[in-house]
């Protein structure tokens, strides 16, 4: 049987042929990593006691958020969680 160059599944015909780029570490396919990181990401969370909040803005507001984030040197995240303090310690003293 002949060797085809297309085929890279038999990877002792390919031993002596270096290939650009850092080798497979992770036997799991992309989609599977990024749902696998998410999940330990979200229990790390819980376990620091955070919960999550979704918001949606329009672009230019998002733009001035990670601009002033940029600017105090803080993450966008941050830098909301800041804001929601201050109206909520503004709103509490009334």
């Amino acid at each position: 049987m002949a060797k085809q160059d297309a085929d890279r599944t038999t990877l002792d015909l390919f031993a002596d042929e270096r290939r650009p780029g850092r080798p497979k570490t992770n036997p799991l396919p992309r989609e599977a990593q990024l749902k696998f990181n998410k999940r330990n990401q979200l229990k790390r969370d819980r376990a620091r006691g955070l919960s999550r909040i979704e918001l949606k803005v329009d672009q230019a507001m998002l733009h001035k958020l990670n601009v002033l984030a940029a600017e105090l040197q803080l993450s966008r995240a941050d830098l909301i969680q800041t804001l929601l303090s201050q109206q909520l310690e503004l709103h509490d003293s009334q």
